[in-house]
């Protein structure tokens, strides 16, 4: 069984507010024409297909189009990221034509895997939708008035006992010959994964990863969230494979190599994995140096998406006029003086940082001194209940 593994499409995102839908748009058209040329049999995307829970009406448009064209040459199989709203994702998923499997709910997808035959018998196709803790731990709990732990790992595990128990009984089931193979589908941060400024922050209680060992008793692992590509496999006993996000997104992975993921599965235990470069629509580069220093790079990077961070003792005057007539993508600007200590700068806040260290600087700031261990308590527990009310709400 060839499968096409590809996530993290953030549709609906911008970089430093460059509109990057028609460069999302041209990725899919290729990859409808990768599908078709390599004859993929399944494509799984493991969440994050939308940048937040309301995305912009030509984004849904955009999946519409996309998934309809891929339903055509193969099955489709994707589950909901953290940016994802699974109800909205999933709503209507009954009614999807054949080929589009939306698992957006974490018990069904678990225990009701989607079944795709071969030449080598079946696979078994089940999905972890992004398992938010808070929520999770009542929902996967065996008696829901004795929740599981709070944390990512303890909502994991028990998710992939319910996967081991469902492989399990088809096995019981099944008529005698080669074993069903497995695939999950898979939306967290694993424990040795690399990360980027551009993933939202996933931490509950101080933790944002799982223990790569819980994901072991599958044959393939399809993971999202993480937007380098990366093999986990080493750390996880298993195949699995973050395949990245299409596009870069933050000025963090201007050095990744964009990627979507050809996997065979072949007889049970076979498989094998390539990497297919995703088109670059506009190269990022980050220059530093004086202002002169930047400009004299314009005849190499004038057509790059640029970063620009000036470092001359004093902010040169029409700084950013004179940066733009040599760079008509910029989009981003420090003044950073070298030598200048970064506790002399005014703190910048990213979106993609930590709501927790931002809050703790925050109050650093306006009380002079760092925050005690009972006031990140309490930091905490605000963040985390609201940030449950926003997911049961979603």
């Amino acid at each position: 069984m060839r499968i096409l593994h590809t996530s993290d499409w953030h549709l609906g995102r911008t970089l430093h507010e460059a509109d990057l839908h028609d460069h999302q748009a041209d990725f899919h058209d290729w990859l409808v024409d990768l599908v078709t040329e390599r004859e993929v049999d399944v494509v799984v995307i493991p969440g994050d297909v939308y940048d937040r829970a309301v995305p912009p009406v030509r984004s849904v448009e955009l999946l519409g189009r996309t998934l309809r064209r891929l339903a055509d040459v193969a099955t489709v199989i994707l589950t909901p990221g953290n940016h994802d709203s699974a109800k909205r994702l999933g709503f209507g998923s009954a009614l999807m034509r054949d080929g589009v499997h939306i698992l957006a709910d974490a018990r069904t997808a678990l225990e009701h895997p989607v079944v795709v035959p071969d030449a080598h018998g079946e696979v078994l196709f089940f999905a972890l939708p992004y398992l938010e803790p808070d929520i999770a731990r009542f929902a996967l709990a065996a008696d829901e008035t004795q929740p599981l732990g709070r944390s990512h790992e303890a909502v994991t595990r028990a998710a992939m006992e319910r996967i081991a128990t469902r492989i399990a009984q088809h096995a019981e089931a099944a008529e005698p010959g080669p074993r069903a193979r497995s695939v999950v589908l898979a939306h967290t941060f694993v424990a040795g994964g690399s990360g980027s400024d551009s993933e939202r922050d996933l931490s509950v209680g101080g933790v944002d990863s799982v223990p790569a060992d819980a994901l072991r008793g599958v044959d393939y692992v399809a993971l999202g969230h993480l937007h380098g590509c990366q093999d986990l496999s080493a750390q996880a006993g298993t195949t699995a494979w973050y395949c990245g996000s299409p596009l870069a997104f933050s000025f963090s992975e201007k050095d990744h190599r964009k990627s979507v993921l050809l996997v065979e599965l072949d007889a049970p235990g076979e498989v094998s994995v390539q990497r297919i470069a995703t088109p670059v629509p506009r190269r990022l580069s980050e220059l530093q140096g004086t202002l002169e220093e930047v400009l004299a790079q314009a005849e190499t990077h004038g057509e790059d998406w640029v970063k620009a961070v000036i470092t001359d003792p004093h902010r040169p005057p029409h700084l950013l006029e004179r940066l733009r007539g040599a760079y008509p993508h910029l989009r981003h600007t420090e003044h950073r003086p070298q030598g200048r200590e970064d506790s002399d700068l005014t703190p910048v806040v990213r979106r993609e940082q930590d709501p927790m260290e931002v809050m703790g600087q925050f109050l650093e700031y306006v009380t002079g001194t760092e925050a005690t261990d009972a006031e990140r308590d309490v930091l905490e527990q605000a963040y985390q209940s609201v940030r449950a009310q926003r997911s049961e709400a979603s």
